[in-house]
Order: structure tokens, then sequence, then C-alpha cells
């Protein structure tokens, strides 16, 4: 029988350069990093809550080190990944583990089914997965903007996001003996549209598609900025939402 063919959304390539990019541009001293702290605050407080004990964990996309820090201060052996360190979407190059954790990167993955069929396979019986990343719902006022850019001419500029219906239907075909999966919103409000931009670039966020898009025109910047304009609040503030999605399941 032959097997389904995984749709090609995303480039392995241009995923990889982009989180490269945003780990040489948290070198600058006004690098936005609130998304991933939020996710790593969140995680602990979740582990708190459920009083795991982990001794052999693995966290990848940790970029603040946050997560990394508090885990060795429970006195955890914990082992650190970057983004793009290694394909996902292939068997892991480790196992045992009984916690991993994944912050951001299993939303810009070509096969996310067989992403987390290859995370369960590297835990150990009864180990944990916690995965954390922007879903359904996220930025819909970029998306309005760069409707209005594109004018009569629509483009595809970002890629479709999980929701948690789907997470959890997910989760099972990867044989997962529990799931729970939720989101919170994260809600940011921004001067401008260039600092939008930057700070989806320092966290990582920008376009990964294989097929990318035309660029913007000059005339479609305009129509953007003047899109960006027209939805600021009685602040000169325009606001923006991130909703986390976050997987927790056991092996």
């Amino acid at each position: 029988m032959t097997e389904p063919r995984v749709p090609k959304i995303f480039s392995r390539q241009r995923a990889m350069a982009k989180w490269n990019r945003a780990q040489s541009r948290r070198n600058r001293p006004d690098a936005a990093q609130y998304i991933v702290d939020t996710i790593a605050e969140d995680i602990i407080e979740r582990l708190e809550f459920m009083r795991a004990q982990p001794n052999n964990a693995l966290v990848i996309g940790d970029t603040t080190g946050k997560l990394g820090s508090w885990l060795a201060q429970q006195g955890v052996v914990g082992k650190a990944a970057a983004l793009g360190s290694f394909d996902e979407a292939q068997p892991w190059p480790n196992s045992g583990f009984d916690l991993i954790v994944h912050l951001m990167g299993l939303g810009h993955v070509n096969d996310l089914p067989g992403a987390l069929l290859h995370a369960r396979g590297a835990l150990a019986e009864g180990g944990i997965l916690m995965a954390a990343f922007p879903g359904a719902g996220s930025l819909t006022v970029l998306r309005q903007i760069m409707l209005a850019a594109d004018g009569e001419r629509p483009a595809a500029r970002m890629h479709p996001l999980v929701d948690n219906q789907a997470g959890a239907g997910l989760l099972q075909r990867a044989g997962f003996k529990r799931q729970v999966v939720d989101s919170y919103p994260l809600r940011v409000r921004f001067g401008s549209l260039d600092r939008m931009v930057s700070d989806l670039r320092d966290h990582g966020l920008t376009s990964a598609l294989a097929t990318g898009p035309w660029p913007v025109t000059k005339a479609g910047y305009r129509r953007a900025l003047a899109a960006f304009d027209g939805l600021r609040d009685g602040d000169g503030k325009v606001s923006e939402t991130v909703e986390i999605l976050t997987l927790t399941a056991w092996r």
C-alpha cells in the first residue's frame, strides 16, 4: 500500500535559516524574547502543578535558557538542543528521555504527525512530551494588514495553524496514552508595523514557506502602513494576539 505523501508546506532550509537568524538577533540589547519567556514560564508552572520529577530531560528551543536553568535547580539532568539542530520528522538521534519539552518549533514542520510519533519514540515508558507553539488564532491583525498590502492580488504569506481539536487528534494518532491540549492568548501592543515585524523576526516567527510569495512592493508596503495606522487605538497602539497552543502527552 502506498504511503500518503506529506504536503511540503515548509522549507527546512528556510526554517533553519530563520531560527539561526533569530538566535543572532538576540544578541541585540533590545531583542524581543517575551513569547519564549512566557512559554517557558507557563511550562514551569505546569511541571510544578503536575509535581513532575523527571530525571532525564531534553529541552528544544529554550533560547533564553529560562527553562533549562529551572530544571537544573531541580536537580534534573538536562540536554539542550537548538531549533533546527535535527530533523523532527525523522527518528530522533537520542531516546530514553522521561521529559521532552519542545518550544516553538513544531509549528513549522511538514509532517507534524510524524514528528509527534518520533517524539514519542524518544521518550521512555511513562515519559511526558510538552510542546508549545503559536496556534490557530495567532496574528489575525497581521493577516489583515498583509491582505490590505496585497490589494487585489492576495498572496499566501502565512502558513496554516493548528487548533486545539487538531492537536488532540494528532497526539492520539501518534499513540500517546493520555493527552491534554489547551491554548491561551498572549496580547501585545505595537507602536509601529516595523516593530511588530522586528519582534517576529527576533522570535523566528517569519515565513519558512516552501513556495514563497512575491515580495511586497513599495506600494504594498504603503498600504500596509496605512492599514496599521487605521487600527491604532486611542493611545496610538495596535494590539496583536499570539495564541499559544500547548500539547501535553504521556507515553
